[in-house]
């Protein structure tokens, strides 16, 4: 059995900007020479969340919008009154998504469904660099 890491790093338009990541998974995932395991993405940082889900713009808009509604910028956080930042919402809504993902690999494929793509989700409130641990467990 063998663990190996890995780092992805990209840029992001902050503000609920989802960012597709499966492709980058796979190139990765085929570098480390593994054919079954799993693959575990974790995001470092309290304001950035992962999860899979149908990577178009309608199912896109929907997610933004979901969350603009369970945890709207204009609502009074707890977190702002500190007078640092004004993101609470995106911790509050990084939090409900949660910071990792596994997902199995199988004769050198992620196995996801036929719509599912593995995305990162920048809710912060302004564009930043984000870098993700990847761990690879497998043989």
């Amino acid at each position: 059995m063998a663990v190996i890491k890995e780092k992805l790093e990209f840029k992001t338009g902050g503000d609920a900007h989802i960012v597709e990541i499966t492709g980058e998974i796979g190139g990765l995932l085929r570098k480390t020479a593994l054919e079954d395991g799993i693959v575990n993405v974790f995001v470092p940082g309290a304001t950035g969340a992962i999860t899979t889900l149908e990577h178009e713009p309608g199912v896109c808009r929907d997610f933004q919008e979901l969350f603009d509604f369970i945890a709207p910028v204009e609502r009074d956080y707890y977190h702002n009154r500190r007078g640092v930042d004004s993101n609470g919402h995106s911790h509050v809504r990084a939090g409900l998504l949660g910071p990792s993902l596994t997902v199995p690999f199988q004769s050198g494929k992620l196995q996801l469904g036929t719509w599912q793509q593995v995305v990162f989700v920048d809710f912060d409130e302004v564009p930043r660099e984000r870098t993700l641990v990847l761990t690879f467990i497998g043989e």
